[in-house]
């Protein structure tokens, strides 16, 4: 087996390093059922420091002393990443902020007139007086503050614009434009991104939603324009259709922007695992870069190709996340995928053999809507030698060539017929 793949891109040394702002202990939790008691809330917040995410935003401390108190002991117990608490603008929830002992707070201010009309029955002349004296009060409890701008992508440029020059003058440290509802779309954003950050240079987040399958494209398009912070969630984990996954974004920045990563991509894995578990929500098999399935071939000629260059049908090697690459048997498998697993199972057939077992594990699969397992293949192995050896004259009358429409599969009790 042969690979024209590298086991991880060239990076370049001047590029700048994206950061990660993980909500997945706020945004995430915020899921309709989802729930994390404190000891689950500590876990996953260690488990995201240990992958290298650099800040945690780690609850809502406005939520009450419960909230307040676990967010102490993640601020204690958290030895890298940064802690900061997601606040309403609201001097109330400030005050709260300081109390949890986290050393940042991150206030969001509704953008859009209609979350300010139709939500709060306020204009923008109130938004803007809110933001200063909230950022001012924050600044003077000795936070360091980043502001969000709720449902940006239905706003008014002109306005965030402004809003965030303003700010800025007040000791904002970071802002975050949010596509609060993901009716942002990347071919436009980049060019309007980058319009806001030549106004208003300095650091700025991402933060998408996956109403239409476009956070982790929004969220590349937003670093291409300058954004320099991402806000994710692990394996999406988030209101409605969620969030901007952590490890795609991380894997697309890596492999398809050719960024340097502070992340380990290794700790991608358990750490949905992790998360699922707490959320009682399972990692889809399919799901881009963490789910089982995601490096299992099973057609012929894709399992031809892996065999011989892995690249030709995985973009980057299953090891840089942990994971094995799995050659499954099933409907569309062919004789190279067959052969392959009889040599790794130490299945000995010869080659007359070869086609009649495919057509049995094409059968086999159909019927039972599932890869077949070494035992099995073994089984449908010695079949089709028993039918070799046997002379025709005496076979069953019920046998026919297999690999043909009425070749022999197992029936519901398990015999094969």
């Amino acid at each position: 087996m042969t690979s024209d793949r590298p086991s991880h891109p060239r990076e370049p040394q001047s590029a700048p390093l994206v950061r990660f702002c993980d909500t997945t202990l706020r945004d995430g939790e915020q899921t309709p059922g989802v729930a994390f008691t404190a000891q689950e809330k500590i876990a996953i917040a260690l488990a995201l420091d240990a992958a290298g995410v650099h800040q945690i935003e780690a609850g809502i401390p406005a939520m009450g002393p419960g909230e307040v108190e676990v967010m102490r002991r993640i601020v204690d117990m958290v030895p890298r990443a940064g802690v900061v608490a997601w606040c309403r603008a609201d001097r109330r929830d400030i005050d709260a902020a300081v109390s949890s002992g986290v050393p940042a707070a991150h206030l969001t201010i509704p953008a859009s007139d209609l979350h300010l009309h139709t939500k709060l029955g306020k204009d923008r002349a109130w938004a803007r007086a809110r933001a200063r004296d909230c950022v001012a009060a924050a600044v003077d409890r000795g936070l360091r503050v980043s502001v969000g701008f709720e449902d940006a992508s239905r706003a008014d440029d002109a306005f965030v614009t402004d809003l965030a020059g303003e700010l800025r003058e007040l000791g904002v440290i970071r802002f975050r434009w949010a596509d609060t509802v993901g009716v942002a779309n990347p071919i436009d954003l980049h060019a309007r991104l980058r319009a806001l950050l030549d106004a208003v240079p300095g650091d700025w987040e991402i933060h998408a939603h996956d109403d239409f399958g476009l956070a982790t494209a929004n969220t590349i398009a937003a670093v291409q324009a300058g954004f320099t912070w991402v806000s994710t969630t692990v394996a999406g984990l988030g209101e409605r259709a969620g969030n901007a996954p952590m490890e795609e974004v991380a894997m697309a920045l890596r492999h398809l922007l050719r960024l340097p990563l502070d992340l380990d991509p290794a700790a991608f894995r358990p750490l949905a695992r992790l998360v699922a578990d707490a959320a009682r929500r399972p990692v889809p098999a399919g799901k881009a870069v963490v789910g089982e399935a995601v490096f299992d071939h099973e057609s012929g000629i894709h399992v031809h190709g892996v065999l011989r260059a892995p690249a030709t049908y995985e973009p980057f090697d299953p090891a840089e996340v942990g994971a094995s690459r799995r050659l499954v048997l099933g409907k569309h498998s062919g004789r190279a995928a067959v052969r392959h697993a009889m040599d790794r199972d130490g299945i000995d057939a010869p080659d007359e053999d070869l086609e009649p077992i495919v057509g049995l594990v094409r059968d086999h699969a159909t019927a039972h809507k599932q890869p077949l397992s070494s035992e099995e293949l073994r089984t449908l192995a010695r079949r089709v030698a028993t039918q070799r050896l046997t002379p025709a004259g005496s076979r069953p009358a019920a046998s026919r060539p297999a690999g043909s429409a009425s070749s022999p599969v197992r029936g519901p009790g398990g015999n094969w017929r």
